[in-house]
């Protein structure tokens, strides 16, 4: 049975939607408080419709457009949410930090190894390592939260 567009929709769901894995729902969920999902009965999650397209919109911006997360929150703080998913629908030119800002000293070209290295990696692998890091940043706020003094 295929639920109504303004059902409310499970991590798995969400995630399978925007071809995601859950990690990064999550993971997004710390970085952005604008995606707000419920929370059920052991910590369920049901996802807003409104959410999920503020979820759509991020992934556009972070893989397709080249925005870092950072530059994500500097839009939705500066623009707001409604204008962005307003703009949604059209090309989106990045005035935000890019994703692959480069450090003036390390704008020389790269050296052989770095192009082979560069040249063999898939769009598959490089989603993967990005998943991993988001990972990693997930563990290490988790880890700075438990050694912080408690108040």
């Amino acid at each position: 049975m295929e639920k109504s567009p303004e059902a409310y929709r499970t991590i798995r769901e969400v995630a399978d939607s925007l071809d995601l894995p859950q990690h990064v729902l999550r993971f997004w969920e710390t970085r952005f408080p604008q995606i707000r999902p419920l929370k059920r009965a052991g910590g369920r999650r049901y996802y807003r419709p409104d959410d999920i397209e503020r979820l759509r919109l991020i992934k556009r911006l972070l893989y397709e457009e080249g925005y870092t997360i950072k530059g994500v929150q500097k839009l939705f703080k500066e623009q707001g949410v409604q204008a962005l998913s307003a703009a949604a629908l059209s090309p989106m030119e990045p005035s935000a930090e890019p994703a692959l800002a480069i450090e003036p000293e390390a704008r020389s070209e790269p050296g052989p190894a770095a192009r082979e290295i560069r040249s063999g990696i898939a769009d598959e692998e490089l989603a993967a390592l990005r998943d991993a890091l988001a990972e990693l940043m997930e563990a290490e706020r988790i880890l700075a939260q438990a050694r912080a003094p408690a108040s």
